[in-house]
């Protein structure tokens, strides 16, 4: 009789569980995509390097030269143009759309951006696997 219960209890604690999981894991999504978003809105982008999939970053290092780059311009707008997320994948995209001005000519251009999002299972937190956005659009 007892093993009936106890079969019960734990099917139901993990109905309970599986839920909560995803909720965390969506919750973590949101506040890694609004860290990521704040440090690209107020130009911090050394910042926003800590949140690129540390596999992507030794493949595709960030110099100096492309650093400063990316000193040479103002964030004037951050726009999510629309997003979707496979939380039992691990999978997450958001299209961008980003307003720049180039500190030393003033001229403003409008940029569109995908951020491709993946879950880490072990680190228990969400990457950006798509890198730091071409402000210059092949400029």
């Amino acid at each position: 009789m007892r093993l009936p219960l106890i079969a019960a209890a734990l099917l139901g604690l993990l109905l309970v569980a599986g839920p909560a999981a995803a909720s965390r894991k969506s919750d973590a999504l949101e506040r890694n995509q609004y860290a990521w978003s704040g440090a690209i809105r107020w130009g911090d982008f050394e910042g926003a390097l800590n949140l690129i999939d540390p596999a992507y970053r030794q493949a595709h290092p960030v110099t100096e030269l492309e650093l400063e780059r990316y000193r040479q311009v103002q964030i004037t707008a951050y726009r999510d143009r629309g997003a979707s997320a496979d939380m039992k994948a691990g999978e997450a995209v958001r299209e961008i759309e980003i307003g720049v001005v180039n500190r030393h000519t003033q001229a403003e251009r409008t940029v569109r951006y995908r951020e491709q999002w993946r879950w880490d299972p072990e680190a228990r937190t969400w990457w950006l696997t798509s890198g730091l956005p071409d402000l210059w659009d092949g400029r």
